[in-house]
């Protein structure tokens, strides 16, 4: 299934091209830059997810269709007249899937991402969810149990879901006839609009027959307004996927009646108990009124994200080819560097990282999973370039003239470069003390530059704890420290234990966000010495080269950010 959909992307990317350029010659363009990368993002997030959830969309109906069946009658299914049943015994089953994904809060919570799109074009038709299939499945137990068998079941269920890419448009007007009998570009226009009158109407996949006879059709009349009531204003494909979720755990958290904890999550969507409904009244919606997310982008960002986007597209494409024969934790390791790199595309084109920024963390990505999966030769390229993207990024900042930026950048630079040699020092063996030398120096010059603007450790109580955790880590160590290293480690683990210190206090004076991600970034980079050490000198630990550097990857990038981003 994964080989077809490879297949069938440059199909996909072929026919999105050509309504582009159909728009754009008659004047009614439908697309706009970042929705479309951020719808596409969704569907390819969608698919490499698909991989690790078979079991739900394919092993419980397998199961139910071999130990259940109350019928057993391949011949039939297999003949023209079974496929074209069971073609449409799936249209049925997911119409009633769509009506309860509209009708209910938990499953709206999974389709609302191919709603949340402002625009109606055929990427649309790619912005799917991610978890669907985790109670899609009980829908279509039907078929198992009329002995449907599961590759009858996958073949249709494929041409269902082909079927609908097309109606994803706006360029092509009512059809008569057709209109009256299938799913039409006019009738799901309708079911994606918020208007009143077209609000949860025209559920059906191939067939718009199924809403006249359950009464949920509706004619497209006024013009269409697209999106969801309540906008989710980011190009984050993760919180795409995850914002209703969200919304409902809160509000089943803040509610008082045990029953209403319940209820959230199956009324309609948009429902509140009582007791939160007061504080949480929302204003009248006005389809007019909408907004549009629109986030500016400047020309070489779109260029650069557009690359960034290709290339992904690429990987994504080869990731799937070769999903079927991976072993889960390879599998799992890359598709936590796609995400990452999906999520990372969404903030460039939110305007809330830049170039080198989004390198940055790719590379950080590509060299934590090429580590864990010892990949040397990737992993000896790409660990480097993440501090070096660093000390670019510092290095070509024009606005030194800031007084403030002047004092920073010595101690900031120094810190990264003693990093950039102890990372080096650390993918050598015989080289560890030093890479602890270099990660020492980096330590100090962090301590001087947190000690700037705030005078030394103003929380006292952050000092205590950060020595306590430094001396029980140490005490920890002690019997698997060589004799030779007692006291070099030691001074190691006083001083970051003062820088992290420091880094709480700096963001208890300052009070800033940025002040609070360089605390962050501090203690993370405690937890990541503590799982170094903990793994070298104490018990090796299950994938220690994963734990150890995405945590200190993830320090970096948040310290580094929190002292300079707002400079750029």
């Amino acid at each position: 299934m994964s080989k077809v959909i490879v297949f069938a992307i440059p199909v996909f990317l072929l026919m999105i091209a050509a309504e582009y350029s159909w728009g754009v010659a008659r004047g009614r363009n439908s697309y706009r830059f970042s929705d479309a990368i951020n719808s596409m993002s969704l569907g390819m997030l969608s698919q490499i997810s698909g991989i690790f959830t078979r079991l739900l969309r394919v092993g419980i109906y397998v199961a139910v269709y071999e130990q259940l069946a109350l019928v057993q009658a391949e011949a039939f299914w297999t003949s023209w007249a079974g496929w074209l049943l069971a073609l449409l015994f799936y249209d049925l089953c997911y119409y009633w899937q769509h009506r309860v994904g509209h009708e209910s809060a938990l499953f709206w919570a999974s389709h609302v991402v191919h709603h949340q799109s402002q625009h109606y074009n055929l990427s649309t038709a790619l912005r799917q969810t991610s978890s669907g299939a985790l109670l899609g499945w009980i829908f279509y137990l039907p078929m198992a149990l009329a002995g449907v068998p599961p590759l009858v079941f996958g073949i249709v269920a494929l041409i269902d879901l082909l079927y609908q890419f097309w109606v994803h448009t706006e360029h092509v007007p009512k059809l008569g006839w057709f209109d009256r009998w299938f799913c039409s570009p006019s009738n799901h226009r309708v079911h994606h609009a918020v208007n009143d009158a077209y609000l949860d109407r025209n559920y059906g996949g191939i067939l718009v027959v199924w809403d006249r006879l359950f009464g949920s059709f509706t004619e497209e009349g006024e013009r269409c307004v697209y999106g969801t009531r309540k906008p989710l204003n980011s190009w984050n494909p993760l919180w795409a996927n995850l914002e209703v979720y969200w919304g409902l755990a809160r509000d089943s958290w803040r509610t008082r009646r045990w029953a209403d904890k319940l209820r959230v999550w199956f009324k309609p969507p948009g429902w509140k108990p009582a007791d939160l409904a007061a504080a949480d009244t929302a204003p009248v919606f006005l389809p007019d009124a909408m907004v549009t997310y629109a986030p500016p982008l400047s020309r070489g960002m779109a260029w650069f994200t557009a690359v960034q986007f290709v290339l992904m597209l690429l990987a994504v494409a080869a990731f799937l080819w070769e999903a079927d024969g991976l072993p889960l934790l390879q599998g799992a390791l890359w598709f936590g560097v796609l995400l990452v790199v999906l999520c990372v595309l969404g903030a460039a084109l939110e305007g809330k990282l830049g170039v080198l920024e989004v390198l940055l963390i790719e590379c950080a990505a590509i060299a934590t999973v090429s580590a864990a999966l010892e990949l040397q030769t990737l992993h000896y390229l790409f660990k480097p370039l993440v501090m070096a993207l660093a000390l670019v990024w510092v290095l070509q900042d024009r606005r030194i003239g800031e007084s403030d930026a002047a004092r920073a950048r010595p101690p900031l630079l120094l810190a990264i470069v003693a990093s950039l040699a102890g990372d080096v020092f650390l993918m050598f063996p015989g080289f560890f003390i030093p890479g602890l030398v270099s990660f020492l120096v980096a330590h100090l010059a962090y301590l001087a530059l947190f000690h700037q603007r705030v005078g030394w450790f103003p929380q006292r109580a952050a000092l205590a704890f950060t020595l306590a955790v430094g001396a029980a880590m140490y005490a920890l160590l002690w019997t698997g420290l060589p004799n030779g290293l007692r006291g070099p480690v030691g001074v190691y683990v006083l001083v970051i234990a003062l820088m992290a210190a420091q880094a709480i206090g700096r963001a208890w004076v300052l009070r800033t966000p940025e002040a609070t991600l360089v605390a962050v970034g501090a203690l993370v980079f405690m937890l990541s010495d503590s799982l170094l050490a903990i793994n070298r000198f104490l018990t090796p630990l299950p994938l220690a080269s994963l734990w150890v550097l995405s945590s200190y990857f993830v320090a970096q990038v948040l310290i580094v950010r929190g002292v300079w981003a707002r400079r750029a």
